[in-house]
């Protein structure tokens, strides 16, 4: 469909993903299917039976298993050849200069955001948007029903997003345009009869701090207890399906000029 030289293109790609979670797993799933040939793998991160439900790389058998390690496992199922490195690390003002340090120092060719922190999350859009990286970036799929409003557009124009809300306040802190940030995103409302969750004594809608992906933690450090939201499946696997699909037409120049 694409094209032996696109295919090659793909096969000599590296493609960093960080947040190997709901949408994060369904993203590696594609990418490694798609041909991709090396990943750069970050999550600090165990699997947990909560997971279950919307994690791709969750089952019985890896409960307890660093998400990492079962990601680099199922690419390798996939495709033997494909080169994968993993970092276990909570992305934060530490840990991110190694992302692109040392034997990672060659930049990636995309960059996918599928982290569920706020802090984290606009970290490193905030870094990769500075290094003038490709990147794609996940705002909240969490309490969304209507799996048709799914679309891809810029950061500045997302709407009923609390996530995105928050993402693109700390980001004008840095400086970022977030013109320049491409995300996938669902203008949704969520249902008055989830806003509980974010609702006052007084039965005002709160914005939290942020509402991420699939938890309501915001600069949680590793072991905080999370206040988990409801997320469906098929929701949060078509986030992370449009995510590797923006990924594989940036990587070969859009898909009509290579048909």
């Amino acid at each position: 469909m694409i094209g032996r030289d696109a295919l090659e293109r793909l096969q000599n790609s590296c493609v960093l993903v960080a947040g190997l979670g709901a949408v994060g797993s369904y993203a590696v799933e594609a990418l490694a299917r798609s041909g991709v040939g090396r990943f750069r793998l970050v999550d600090f991160d165990v699997v947990q039976p909560s997971n279950i439900n919307r994690q791709l790389f969750a089952t019985w058998e890896t409960i307890g298993r660093l998400k990492a390690d079962v990601a680099k496992e199922r690419v390798a199922a996939i495709n033997p050849a494909a080169q994968v490195e993993t970092r276990q690390v909570l992305i934060n003002d530490k840990t991110l200069p190694t992302l692109f340090s040392d034997d990672w120092a060659t930049p990636p060719d995309f960059v996918v955001d599928a982290i569920d922190s706020l802090g984290p999350k606009v970290a490193l859009i905030a870094e990769v948007t500075r290094r003038g990286l490709p990147l794609i970036s996940s705002m909240g799929a969490a309490l969304r029903f209507d799996a048709s409003l799914v679309r891809v557009g810029r950061l500045t124009d997302v709407s009923h997003c609390p996530l995105s809300a928050q993402v693109r306040k700390r980001l004008r802190r840095f400086d970022i345009n977030t013109d320049d940030v491409r995300c996938v995103y669902s203008p949704e409302p969520i249902r008055d009869r989830m806003r509980a969750a974010t609702s006052g004594s007084d039965g005002l809608e709160r914005v939290a701090p942020a509402a991420p992906l699939d938890a309501t933690n915001v600069d949680s450090p590793p072991g905080r207890p999370r206040n988990s939201l409801g997320s469906l499946s098929t929701i949060v696997g078509i986030f992370g399906l449009i995510l590797a699909h923006e990924v594989v037409a940036g990587l070969i120049g859009g898909f009509e000029k290579n048909a």
